[in-house]
């Protein structure tokens, strides 16, 4: 593990930026950038146009370690270059900039109120891979839509026994349990969710470094008994759905918690701005999020 990229995710000051929509998300995020599906024949095309994407966030002079502790990727883009350097390489060693990867391979069905996430058989080559590719952590998502204690026990369950696989590599992992905001009973699943992590944190084994990704809360500071856990090296939140102005609004009146926005933090550019455009608009939204991540 490399002891700068650690130091630097547990007490730098910033945010995440979630640069991590894979397959199933993609044309949603590229319709959000103003790119159409008319634009792309194909998945080749549509991962090139992503990845031009993110390779224009990336190298902007708004995104910078000034702001910015890391960022979230996904397998493509962890193959990929960046001025003839592998991605995670460009982001450290241009920008400063921590690389983590996306693992999961989507939702299961909705059982007992959630979905935990998909089999993952190749997990122990892609962490193999994102060793070799020097990638200092992971992130992994499931949801929970209902306060039903059974299926919140089986989604932390599943993180945790998954996260002890990763952690077993040599990576950090960043557990994502997240609440739906839509929910209608999102506090009471919040409560069940926190009984189970805690009570999960206490057996966590070797006092391996992990992370927790948890969308915004109900009740303000509800995580900060989570966030002073000794095995945890941060916690950060997700924008869920929420506006980037209603997100930063609800991080920054939860002290300790910090970003890991991925819409919220695009949200407001486009192909088709100018660089100048471009990069005032995401110097605006780095700022912004900056701010309420150091609230």
């Amino acid at each position: 593990m490399n002891q700068e990229q650690r130091e630097r995710i547990q007490v730098g000051k910033g945010f995440i930026a979630a640069l991590d929509q894979s397959g199933g998300s993609s044309p949603k995020a590229l319709a959000s950038y103003g790119v159409e599906k008319s634009e792309y024949a194909n998945d080749k095309e549509m991962f090139d146009l992503i990845h031009k994407m993110r390779t224009r966030i990336i190298k902007s002079p708004a995104f910078e370690s000034k702001h910015i502790l890391a960022a979230i990727l996904f397998e493509n883009t962890m193959n990929r270059q960046i001025d003839g350097k592998l991605t995670a390489d460009y982001l450290w060693d241009v920008k400063g900039v921590v690389p983590f990867l996306k693992v999961d391979k989507g939702l299961a069905s909705l059982e007992n109120g959630v979905q935990v996430m998909k089999p993952m058989p190749g997990l122990d080559d892609l962490l193999k891979q994102a060793v070799e590719k020097h990638i200092f952590g992971t992130k992994m998502r499931s949801v929970i839509k209902e306060a039903n204690p059974t299926g919140i026990h089986a989604v932390v369950d599943q993180q945790f026994a998954v996260g002890a696989q990763i952690a077993a590599a040599g990576l950090v992992p960043i557990l994502e349990p997240e609440v739906d905001i839509h929910s209608a009973d999102k506090q009471a699943s919040e409560k069940i969710l926190k009984k189970e992590i805690l009570a999960h944190l206490s057996a966590w084994k070797d006092n391996k470094p992990l992370m927790l990704k948890l969308s915004l809360p109900t009740e303000d500071n509800f995580y900060r008994d989570v966030i002073e856990q000794p095995q945890v090296l941060r916690v950060v939140a997700l924008s869920g759905g929420y506006s980037r102005e209603e997100a930063n609004a609800k991080l920054a009146k939860n002290h300790g918690l910090i970003a890991s926005f991925s819409r919220a933090l695009t949200e407001g550019l486009n192909a088709k701005q100018t660089d100048a455009e471009f990069n005032k608009m995401l110097t605006a939204s780095v700022q912004a999020i900056y701010n309420a991540s150091i609230a």
